[in-house]
């Protein structure tokens, strides 16, 4: 029997917030796998694994879904997939370091339908705010904060 690892797993596509994972896992000794739908250029470490997968809407994260284990820490803006991972008992952050858990996971749901039922009805034209300093601030402390907690499970 294989002993189980924390691993970082990143929605790359439109992430800010790739190198910053590297930086943590390399502080760590941990694995990030970046899953897109195209090459990217990112940050070159022997820590990082790239997965391409092929296009679609959802390949990426099926991908993802796929890959995600209970020790898993997965970065992520999309909703319906952090409702996966969390599922398979990982641990989601938003880029902006605004965790995704059991408590959140269903009004963040809601709250998506409901934008976007807005935006088809022409309620909502806007996109979402600005990626800040302090969000990039948040989300480093934050993923800290889910590394030693996850550590701590193994």
């Amino acid at each position: 029997m294989s002993e189980a690892h924390v691993r970082i797993l990143v929605d790359a596509d439109a992430c800010p917030v790739k190198d910053e994972v590297v930086r943590v896992a390399e502080r760590h000794r941990l694995c990030v796998i970046l899953v897109s739908n195209a090459w990217m250029r990112g940050p070159e470490h022997m820590l990082v694994q790239r997965i391409v997968v092929a296009s679609g809407p959802d390949a990426a994260d099926d991908k993802i879904a796929e890959e995600t284990a209970p020790l898993d820490i997965v970065i992520t803006n999309d909703i319906p997939l952090a409702a996966r991972c969390i599922e398979k008992g990982a641990r989601v952050l938003r880029p902006n370091g605004k965790p995704l858990d059991q408590n959140s996971i269903s009004m963040a749901l809601a709250m998506r339908d409901l934008t976007a039922h807005l935006r088809e009805t022409g309620e909502i034209t806007g996109g979402p705010s600005a990626f800040t300093p302090r969000d990039r601030s948040r989300f480093l402390d934050a993923l800290e904060t889910a590394v030693q907690a996850q550590k701590r499970r193994t």
